[in-house]
C-alpha cells in the first residue's frame, strides 16, 4: 500500500499514456515501474507504458551561441577646432575625462624636462666646469650648476611617477594610453563587463555586433581591441574594450548598447537543458539502455550555449538521453 502511494502520481501519467491495458480477463496489468540499484535503475513494465517518454541520441558536435554583454559608450574621438596636436576624448565618466587630461600634461612636462631644461642644465654644467678649470668660475657656480641638475632630475623623476595613478584610473576604466593617443578622430569606444569564465572564449581583434538603445532598428560591427588586466574582486567581471567607426557622429559618449560575441565549443558532447536534473549539487541525465528501462547517470556540465547544455564526463556519443519526461524519471529515481 506504501509503494502505491508512494507511486500514485506518476501511475496517471502511464495509465493515460498506454490506455490501461488489460488482460484477458478484463483486468488492469500493473503499470508500476520497478525502481533499484538506490533509484540509479527504473525499469516499467512494457514498451508501452514508456512511450511517455521521448528521448534524443547524443554525438559530438560544434555548438556555437552568442555571449550577449550590456554595454556603454564610453569615449568617443573627435578633431580639435583648434588644430592642436592632440585629439578630442570625450569621456562618458568625468573622472576618467580628468585622468587623461592630467596624463597629456604630465607627457608634456616630461617632454619639456627631458629634452630642453635637462639638456640645457647639462650644457650649462660642463660650460662651468670648463671656467672652472681656466679659473674663470668658482666651486660655488660649480655646486650651483649641479644642484640645478639634479632638481630637473627630480623633476623628470615625479612626472613620470604621476603618470602612473593615472594610467591605472584608466586600464581600470577598460582604456590603454597609448591606444588614446593615438585613436583617430571618428572612432568609438564600447566598454561592456563580461563573466571571468567567458574570458577565454574571447579573442583580440574578433568582430561583435552592437545594437544601441538609440538606434533599435540598426546593428553596428565592432572590433574587440582589448581585455582589462584585472577581475572586479565583488562582480568576477572583466571589461572589453570595442572599437567602431563613427565617423558619422551619431554615437555619443554615455549612449547604451548591448554587445553579441559569437563564440564556438569545438567537438563536444551536450544535451538538451530539459535533460538536466540537479539534486544536491549533482547533476544527473536519465539514459535509455533498452527498451523498458532507463538508468540515472550523475554528468559533469559546462557552459550552456543556447539551449544545450555541454557535457565533459559522464557520457558517450550514442546513449540515448531522455528529453521529455525527465521530472517524473526524477520522482521515480529520488523518491520524490
Amino acid at each position: 500500500m506504501k509503494l502505491l502511494l508512494k507511486y500514485s502520481w506518476i501511475l496517471s501519467i502511464l495509465l493515460l499514456s498506454c490506455g490501461g491495458e488489460k488482460n484477458n480477463s478484463g483486468k488492469i496489468e500493473n503499470q508500476t515501474p520497478v525502481v533499484s540499484n538506490n533509484g540509479e535503475t527504473i525499469t516499467f513494465p512494457n514498451e508501452e507504458s514508456i512511450k511517455f517518454f521521448e528521448t534524443e541520441t547524443i554525438s559530438s558536435s560544434s555548438l556555437t551561441s552568442d555571449i550577449i554583454a550590456p554595454a556603454k559608450v564610453a569615449a568617443t574621438v573627435i578633431r580639435s577646432a583648434e588644430g592642436a596636436n592632440q585629439n578630442l576624448i570625450l569621456f562618458e565618466n568625468p573622472e576618467l575625462a580628468g585622468n587623461y587630461t592630467q596624463l597629456i600634461q604630465h607627457l608634456i612636462n616630461i617632454n619639456q624636462i627631458q629634452n630642453n631644461n635637462i639638456k640645457q642644465k647639462k650644457t650649462d654644467l660642463e660650460r662651468i666646469k670648463d671656467l672652472q678649470q681656466h679659473g674663470a668660475a668658482t666651486g660655488k657656480d660649480l655646486l650651483e650648476a649641479q644642484t640645478a641638475l639634479a632638481m630637473e632630475e627630480t623633476n623628470l623623476a615625479n612626472e613620470r611617477a604621476a603618470i602612473i595613478e593615472h594610467e591605472t584610473k584608466l586600464k581600470i576604466g577598460g582604456f590603454q594610453p597609448e591606444v588614446l593617443r593615438n585613436a583617430q578622430p571618428g572612432t568609438a569606444y564600447i566598454i561592456c563587463d563580461i563573466p571571468e569564465n567567458q574570458i577565454g572564449k574571447i579573442k583580440e581583434g574578433s568582430a561583435c555586433t552592437i545594437e544601441f538603445t538609440s538606434f533599435p532598428n540598426e546593428k553596428f560591427q565592432g572590433k574587440i581591441d582589448d581585455v582589462a588586466d584585472m577581475v572586479d574582486e565583488s562582480t568576477r567581471m572583466l571589461k572589453l574594450r570595442v572599437s567602431l567607426n563613427n565617423n558619422n557622429g551619431k554615437l555619443k559618449a554615455g549612449m547604451f548598447a548591448t554587445v553579441s560575441f559569437g563564440v564556438t565549443e569545438g567537438n563536444t558532447i551536450s544535451v538538451f537543458k530539459n535533460s538536466l536534473v540537479t539534486i544536491q549539487a549533482k547533476n544527473y541525465v536519465f539514459v535509455k539502455t533498452n527498451n523498458t528501462t532507463f538508468e540515472r547517470k550523475e554528468v559533469n556540465v559546462g557552459n550552456q550555449m543556447n539551449d544545450r547544455i555541454i557535457i565533459y564526463t559522464g557520457l558517450k556519443g550514442g546513449e540515448n538521453v531522455a528529453v521529455k519526461g525527465v521530472m517524473q524519471l526524477k520522482g521515480l529515481s529520488f523518491g520524490y
